[in-house]
C-alpha cells in the first residue's frame, strides 16, 4: 500500500507536478488541478455517450450504478466534495479513472449522468484502499458520496467483480494516464464550476445542509 504514490514521483515529474500530484496535495487548501481535468475528460465523455446512445436509439446496460434520473450536483462538484472529505492522496483519482476504464472496458457499460457519480465514488474508495496507507471506511465514504452504507457495500462488490479484482496499476499505466490527462488540459475546454462546499450530515436533506440534498437519485 502506498508504493505506487512514492514510485510516480519518477514518472514525468512536470507533469506530476503540474496536475498536483505531489506530497503537498494534502496540505494545500486549494483542489489539485488533476481534479478539473479529470471532471472536464469525465465531462464531455458523458456527453459523447449520451449523445451517441440517443442518436443511434440504443439502449443502454442497466447496472447497480444507474439511478432513476440524473443527480443534481455536477461531475465537478461531486468529485471536489470526494476529494475535500476524502483525504485521499491525488494521485487516488488517477488511478480511480484507469478502474472506471477498465470496468466499461469489462462491462460494456456506456458513462453517462446516470451512473458515473456512483463509479466515481466507488472506484476512488477501491483506490484509496489499494493505494493509501491511511483511508476512511464504507460507512464515511458512504456519508461522503450520498448514499447508504449498505448500497456503498454493494457498489464496492459489484465494481471489484467487474474488473475481475484487477486492482494493480503499474507505474507505466499510471504514467501513461498523466501525460493523457495533461494532454487533456492542453485542448480541451475547462468547464468551470462553482465548488459546492458542504458538511457531512447523517442526511442530506437536513436544513443545514439542504444545497446538498438528494445528490445521488434513487
Amino acid at each position: 500500500m502506498g508504493t505506487l504514490a512514492i514510485e510516480t514521483k519518477s514518472v514525468g515529474s512536470d507533469i506530476y507536478i503540474s496536475l498536483g500530484l505531489n506530497d503537498l496535495g494534502k496540505e494545500n487548501p486549494e483542489f489539485p488541478r488533476v481534479l478539473s481535468v479529470l471532471s472536464s475528460l469525465l465531462e464531455r465523455s458523458v456527453q459523447r455517450n449520451e449523445m451517441l446512445l440517443e442518436n443511434a436509439q440504443i439502449k443502454d446496460v442497466f447496472t447497480i450504478f444507474h439511478g432513476s434520473r440524473a443527480p443534481s450536483l455536477g461531475i465537478r462538484q461531486y468529485i471536489d466534495r470526494i476529494f475535500k472529505y476524502s483525504c485521499c492522496s491525488p494521485s487516488c483519482f488517477v488511478v480511480a479513472y484507469i478502474y472506471v476504464e477498465r470496468y466499461i472496458q469489462q462491462t460494456n457499460v456506456h458513462l453517462t449522468n446516470l451512473n458515473v457519480h456512483r463509479l466515481l465514488i466507488t472506484s476512488v474508495m477501491v483506490a484509496a484502499k489499494f493505494i493509501d496507507d491511511a483511508f476512511f471506511n464504507n460507512a464515511y465514504y458512504a456519508k461522503v458520496g450520498g448514499v447508504s452504507t449498505v448500497e456503498m457495500n454493494r457498489l464496492e462488490m459489484k465494481f471489484l467483480f467487474g474488473l475481475d479484482f484487477r486492482l494493480h496499476v503499474s507505474v507505466q499505466t499510471f504514467g501513461k494516464y498523466c501525460s493523457q490527462l495533461e494532454k487533456e488540459a492542453a485542448v480541451g475546454i475547462q468547464i468551470e464550476r462553482p465548488i459546492l462546499a458542504c458538511g457531512i450530515k447523517e442526511s442530506w436533506s437536513s436544513k443545514d445542509d439542504s444545497s446538498c440534498s438528494s445528490t445521488i437519485a434513487r
